[in-house]
């Protein structure tokens, strides 16, 4: 490979160096089941892996680690909850980023009322959607679900936290 300058480079694998210095804004995915016994059962996560991945029709890619306890409702959920944690929430990114749905229940522990089709949605985010599930790709460790807006409540001065604000999180699920 030749570099800007002409010097032959060898190529490199390390995606952690390429990665470095990125920011890039998190997110918190929820998700209601309905159950023919009871109530819906809630689930919710921090996500940092979120891209628009078509402009028209409008699509979002969101990915969900399969470890994670709210990839089990989304891999059967028809719409989803998508937040923009603001950057004054470190607290709710903890919550949703460093618990996990199998040990407690985070709702229990915020703000939050059920919007169309039972999702519940984060009163405390100021930017947040519900999406309509259309497709889901295996990617590995993750899922990827493509999603497209339904409802959207945004507003325009919430700025969002960034992963450097939360960097060295432990994650609420085993890796």
């Amino acid at each position: 490979m030749a570099g800007l300058t002409g010097e032959t480079m060898a190529p490199d694998t390390d995606l952690d160096r390429f990665l470095e210095g990125l920011d890039y804004p998190m997110f918190i995915v929820t998700v209601a089941s309905e159950t023919d016994s009871g109530p819906a059962s809630r689930s919710g996560c921090l996500v940092g892996f979120v891209t628009q991945c078509s402009i028209d029709p409008p699509r979002l890619l969101v990915l969900i680690s399969k470890n994670n306890h709210t990839y089990q409702l989304a891999s059967g959920a028809q719409t989803m909850g998508v937040h923009v944690v603001g950057s004054g929430q470190r607290g709710l990114a903890e919550l949703f980023g460093g618990e996990s749905g199998d040990d407690i229940d985070k709702f229990a522990a915020c703000n939050w009322f059920a919007g169309s089709g039972g999702v519940p949605l984060l009163a405390d985010c100021r930017r947040r959607m519900i999406a309509d599930v259309l497709d889901r790709v295996d990617l590995g460790d993750h899922v990827g679900f493509i999603i497209t807006p339904t409802e959207v409540q945004s507003e325009a001065d919430a700025a969002p936290l960034y992963y450097s604000q939360i960097r060295g999180l432990q994650a609420g699920h085993a890796a």
